[in-house]
């Protein structure tokens, strides 16, 4: 094989071409295949934080569920007592009220009863000076022998 001027001309081109290609080609290649992998890393890196940020939101779901739920059970509860204590107040109450009109309606009873009293001593007064007129067969004067129709009206 002979050597001849072509093969040396191919061969410094060849040399320019490759110092071109690794002074200005070749270092933005490798700058852009270094961005692309260091954006792969951080994507894969991201959907890792997110799945465990995923994960940890869902525990923190499930924690706020059930303190709601025994928020909740504890209001009931707390509602549950106040009614119960309200039940209570009322029937206190319509107890007290009705001690009262009982006791109203005794009173009333007791003044019906002394009411009768009165006009039944009344009524056996009159009939008994109507039979003591009948027995004596002469008028009794009531305003002269008032204090003995007191006195009578008493003792019944």
């Amino acid at each position: 094989m002979d050597i001849n001027a072509t093969l040396i001309g191919q061969a410094i081109w060849f040399g320019i071409f490759i110092w071109i290609t690794m002074k200005y080609v070749w270092p933005p290649l490798q700058k852009a295949m270094a961005d692309r992998q260091k954006l792969i890393a951080d994507g894969l890196a991201a959907g890792e934080r997110g799945k465990t940020e995923l994960e940890l939101a869902g525990k923190r779901a499930a924690e706020a569920l059930r303190e709601a739920k025994e928020k909740a059970a504890e209001v009931i509860t707390g509602a549950d007592k106040r009614g119960s204590q309200l039940i209570e107040e009322a029937k206190l109450a319509a107890k007290v009220e009705a001690d009262k009109v009982v006791a109203a309606a005794k009173a009333e009873i007791e003044q019906e009863v002394e009411r009768a009293r009165a006009a039944l001593r009344d009524r056996v007064a009159e009939l008994a000076v109507a039979g003591a007129e009948r027995i004596l067969k002469r008028e009794v004067d009531a305003k002269v022998h008032a204090e003995m129709l007191a006195a009578l009206k008493q003792e019944l």
